[in-house]
């Protein structure tokens, strides 16, 4: 649950009483989509050594969430977009709720060798963190 802390720092952080509940928010994803891409975009200017921007795709970002062990949160007949949400969804709450740092998240990915490898182990890590539900 959210810290008073927290409530007052994020006003639009709501108190969720499931993981699919959160992975289901489509506010919380379409925050998480910025987020996802300016860390992405981040990892990548690091690793070459100059600034760049980049979308991550979606389809990236759905197998990860299946190669993770996240599929069993949501019900079945899900397609990719929903997926990437989901993945989006978890990761800034995860960062919002301080379970993952924003230069963990950068040093995750910018390790891995492709962006789907480097989004399995940061969906990995944070299912570790979360365990409020």
């Amino acid at each position: 649950m959210p810290s008073l802390e927290d409530r007052d720092k994020y006003p639009f952080l709501k108190i969720y009483k499931s993981l699919t509940e959160v992975l289901t928010d489509h506010g919380l994803a379409s925050f998480g989509d910025a987020y996802i891409n300016f860390v992405y975009s981040l990892a990548l200017s690091k690793r070459r050594g100059k600034a760049c921007g980049v979308k991550v795709k979606g389809s990236i970002l759905a197998q990860a969430f299946r190669k993770a062990g996240l599929r069993e949160n949501l019900g079945s007949r899900i397609d990719s977009h929903v997926l990437a949400d989901a993945v989006e969804a978890l990761i800034v709450y995860a960062w919002l709720r301080n379970f993952i740092t924003l230069d963990e998240t950068v040093s995750i990915l910018e390790k891995a060798n492709e962006p789907l490898e480097g989004f399995i182990h940061l969906l990995k890590t944070v299912k570790c963190r979360v365990k409020l539900f």
